[in-house]
């Protein structure tokens, strides 16, 4: 089984990005984030409200992340490395099975740009060589298609696709499954 150890905390950096670890001074960012129609049409959860649920969550993940049962990175350009424009992470840890979720968001203001994609793909190789993962799963709205194309950009294929299996707000919505297995041995 997977010994998952996240201290010190792990950054990443890639040519134009630094995955680093949250911080309160994200706060008002990660509002913005988990509060925008645009980030949030697809995620299928309420709202962040205020400055201080955002903060609150920040530390609920930190506390997480502490804990070895998650790791969320904050993206930040390498040229701007304190300000927030997205997160990534693996979280619904199955270290029983190798096996974690990824999940991320990206302000609207740096969609098209090749920034999710290349966060995923260190995220990916950190997952397979230092964390010793076997397979990586994603779940998403399969309405988004943008993360769909990320996905398949960095090697996902789609595996399942479940009908209505997800309820919020009154409704119910279908949920594709990507996953990607590792090719080291």
């Amino acid at each position: 089984m997977l010994q998952l150890v996240f201290s010190p905390f792990p950054e990443i950096k890639t040519e134009r990005l630094l995955l680093r670890k949250l911080v309160k001074a994200d706060g008002p960012e990660m509002l913005f984030l988990r509060s925008d129609d645009r980030v949030m049409q697809y995620i299928g959860r309420e709202k962040t409200r205020s400055l201080e649920e955002a903060e609150a969550f920040i530390d609920r993940i930190n506390a997480s992340v502490d804990a070895n049962e998650t790791i969320m990175w904050a993206i930040a350009m390498a040229n701007d490395p304190g300000t927030l424009i997205g997160t990534i992470c693996y979280w619904r840890m199955q270290p029983e099975h190798y096996r974690a979720e990824a999940g991320y968001v990206l302000h609207p203001g740096f969609w098209n740009r090749g920034i999710m994609t290349e966060a995923l793909r260190a995220v990916i190789r950190y997952g397979f060589e230092e964390m010793k993962l076997h397979s990586i799963e994603a779940h998403i709205n399969p309405e988004n298609l943008a993360s769909g194309i990320v996905l398949e950009k960095t090697g996902f294929t789609r595996e399942a696709y479940f009908r209505e299996n997800y309820f919020f707000r009154g409704k119910f919505t279908d949920t594709a499954i990507y996953s990607l297995v590792s090719k080291i041995k």
